[in-house]
This record gives C-alpha cells, sequence and structure tokens, in this order.
C-alpha cells in the first residue's frame, strides 16, 4: 500500500511540474496572419523571425501564420466573405484598400500614438509620410486603411562605372540632358538603355505622363478619345530617336522578361527604367558590389509633370474591423516596420525601409534622396494599364517603335484602331 501511494505521489508532482512547465496557449490572445510572402522567401524569413520575437515580447499574445503566396489575391476575399477569423494581412497598398478596403478598420487613431520603437513620437511621424498619404488617396473617406512597408518607386536604375567611364558627373534631369548622357555612354562604348516586354509600357506611359499628366493618360486609354493629341505622336517620336541614334539595345524587339534586366545585370547595358526592387530581383546575377545609381525619369520640354511625379508605393498591412485584439495588431504592424525589423527587412531584400531612422542598403543610396522629395503619384506605367485591352496593343506598337520596325506615325495608327 505504501508503494502505491508513493508511486501515486510522484506520478501526481511529475504532472504538476509538467503543466508548470507548458506555455498554456488557451489564454493567449491569438492573431492571424495571412501573409502574401512564402516562408522561404527573403521577406518571409525575416517576417518569421520578427513574430517570433514579437511573441517573446508579449507573452500574452500568440500570431499564427497562414503564408498564403500570391495566391492570397484570390483566396483572401472568399475566406472574409465566410468570417473565417483573420486578423491582419498584406498586399499592395492600392490593392490592399480599393480590393478588401470594406473589410478593414481606419487605422488613423493608432498612428497618431507613440509606440516602443518610436522614441517617444507618434508612429506617422517615423516613418515615411508620403507613403501614408498616398494610402489616404486611395481611400473613399480620405482615412487610413493599410499601413505601407517595403516602399517601392520607379526609377531609372543604372550603372555608376559606366557613367564615370563616359565622364557623366550628374544624373539628367531633362530630356535635353538624358539624350546627352546618352550620347557620352554610347561614344564611350555602352550601349545606353534597354526594355523587356514586362514594361516596354512603362516607358511610353512615362513620356506621355510627362507632357499630359497621369489622368490625361488615363482618360486617354480609357475613352480614346484624344489619340490625335500632339503629344501622344511626340512622345513615340522621342523615342524613335532614341532609336536612330543608337542609344537602345539591339535586342529589344526580342526581350521577353527578365531578359532586359539580365543585360543589366551582366554589364552589357547601362540603364533600365524599374523598380527599386530590381536591386533584389537580380542579386543573383549582380552580388552585393554592383555599382548601382538611381535617378528618377525625366522632365520633357513644356511638359505638366515634375521631376518627382512618379510610381511608388509598396506592400501594406490591412487589419480586419473584426479583430478582437486591433492594439496588439496594431502594435505587430509597428514591430515589423520600425526597429530592428524594419532594418532587416531592408537589409535581408536590398529594399527600402519603412521608418526614418533606417539605414538604406548601400545599393539605393541614390533612391533615398528620392524619396524625400516625392511629388503626385502616377499609376502602373503613367496610366496605360487603365485599359487592359489596349495596353497589349500599345507593348506591342511601341517595341517595334523601340527597334526600328514602326515610325512614330505608325505606332499612333496603330494604338488609335
Amino acid at each position: 500500500m505504501k508503494k502505491l501511494i508513493f508511486l501515486g505521489l510522484s506520478v501526481f508532482f511529475v504532472f504538476v511540474l509538467f503543466s508548470c512547465g507548458k506555455t498554456d496557449d488557451t489564454n493567449k490572445k491569438t492573431i492571424v496572419y495571412w501573409s502574401m510572402w512564402n516562408e522561404v522567401e527573403p521577406q518571409g524569413q525575416v517576417i518569421k523571425a520578427a513574430i517570433e520575437d514579437y511573441m517573446k515580447k508579449y507573452p500574452d499574445v500568440k500570431v499564427t501564420v497562414n503564408w498564403s503566396g500570391r495566391e492570397i489575391r484570390k483566396t483572401l476575399q472568399p475566406a472574409l466573405d465566410n468570417n473565417q477569423i483573420i486578423d491582419i494581412w498584406d498586399e499592395d497598398l492600392e490593392r490592399t484598400i480599393r480590393t478588401w478596403g470594406k473589410y478593414a478598420m481606419p487605422l488613423d487613431d493608432y498612428v497618431a500614438k507613440s509606440y516602443d520603437t518610436t522614441d517617444g513620437k507618434p508612429y506617422q511621424e517615423t516613418v515615411i509620410s508620403s507613403l501614408l498619404e498616398l494610402a489616404k488617396t486611395y481611400s473613399e473617406d480620405g482615412k487610413i486603411y493599410a499601413i505601407p512597408y517595403q516602399p517601392f518607386t520607379f526609377l531609372i536604375m543604372y550603372n555608376k562605372d559606366h557613367f564615370a567611364k563616359a565622364g557623366i558627373t550628374k544624373v539628367p534631369e531633362t530630356w535635353a540632358e538624358f539624350k546627352d548622357a546618352c550620347a557620352k555612354l554610347k561614344a564611350a562604348g555602352f550601349t545606353p538603355i534597354t526594355v523587356d516586354d514586362a514594361y516596354v509600357d512603362v516607358i511610353y506611359g512615362f513620356q506621355l505622363a510627362k507632357y499630359k499628366g497621369s489622368d490625361w493618360v488615363k482618360q486617354l486609354v480609357i475613352e480614346g478619345k484624344n489619340w490625335d493629341d500632339p503629344a501622344v505622336l511626340q512622345a513615340a517620336k522621342d523615342w524613335e530617336e532614341m532609336y536612330k541614334l543608337g542609344y537602345v539595345s539591339p535586342n529589344v524587339a526580342g526581350n521577353k522578361y527578365p531578359q532586359g534586366q539580365q543585360e543589366v545585370a551582366n554589364g552589357e547595358v547601362t540603364m533600365y527604367l524599374n523598380g527599386t526592387w530590381l536591386v533584389n530581383e537580380i542579386m543573383p546575377t549582380t552580388g552585393p558590389d554592383f555599382p548601382w545609381g538611381q535617378f528618377p525619369y525625366p522632365t520633357v520640354p513644356n511638359g505638366v509633370s515634375g521631376l518627382y511625379d512618379l510610381n511608388y508605393g509598396g506592400q501594406s498591412f490591412q487589419v480586419n474591423k473584426n479583430t478582437k485584439y486591433p492594439e496588439e495588431v496594431f502594435k505587430l504592424i509597428v514591430h515589423l516596420t520600425t526597429g530592428e525589423w524594419d532594418k532587416q527587412l531592408a537589409e535581408k531584400t536590398y529594399g527600402v525601409p519603412m521608418a526614418n531612422t533606417t539605414d538604406w542598403p548601400k545599393q539605393l543610396e541614390d533612391a533615398k534622396v528620392v524619396f524625400s522629395q516625392l511629388g503626385a503619384c502616377y499609376p502602373w506605367a503613367g496610366g496605360v494599364q487603365y485599359n487592359t485591352d489596349k495596353t497589349p496593343v500599345i507593348v506591342a506598337a511601341f517595341t517595334k517603335v523601340l527597334s526600328g520596325q514602326y515610325t512614330a506615325e505608325q505606332f499612333v495608327d496603330e494604338v488609335k484602331k
């Protein structure tokens, strides 16, 4: 009997000790996060580590992650419509607000508060303010329904060594200066600029938007009434001349993404109009020591758009209006977009940080100057893609201009059809 009692007490104490050492997740506040990243991507790896750190910092909170990848564009809304518990998700800034804004809570009150990593300042004063302002423009009531992170802007990405060897000491700001730089690059033995099929529309869209503004471009492609405007022809003539002067890569006609950017990565071509994500995208080819530089797309004669009117944006976090834990969810956003984890995300992805105090990757130091002066925000391709039926026509016709198969007049005739 004594042996049985002793054995029973032993089992009891082992159970008590085990129970005391075990974390009881049932008493924790659970946050469900659907991520646009795959777990193995650099962004996914950093966010995963940041969440683990967050849970150590706030042991009463548990964060579970659904690594949805880009499929989130298809799967999120049905899940929200079925009242599935999802507290926070992320995707492109414009997409989250325009597509899923009705499911989200306004965050204006939260950005006005200070947090552990904001040095006593309101959150909104510690991050890139132009991105928060951009978020407001996408909502119907002018409130903030998503918090940007991993910002980007479209710039002319270039090889600084080529510029130096060509004797170019100042990045061009006007179309005349841009052509002059191309002439110097060609004289030094470099092919000045390239593109591939994924970004042909961006070149023409930017050129036309610099003349007329992106709102005008959007109206043009949607209504189709102003194709005879002189600016439509002039924008094509500008690049027809670039081809005739030998400034455009001879491979453009057949360049399929990512062949254009690989020409830059391999040192064959100097410039390529693309998002600041390009540094990370072709890092496997360039390595970290590639001499990256960036400058805004130049202004054009008598154009209405300024030098810093560009396409810019970012990914963003959005909070479900039905979440039980809005304070904890927003603290998670702050944890990811300021301090150490904002720094880690920028470093590991060679991307733009969100916080004003975070060091930028050396490859994007020139872009930092641009971000501090951003003007009007162009939509993708300056507005050309607002008519998805017309976009492929513009791409095909403008590719022929860039490769000498069409004149500017033939381009206009084609896109008017």
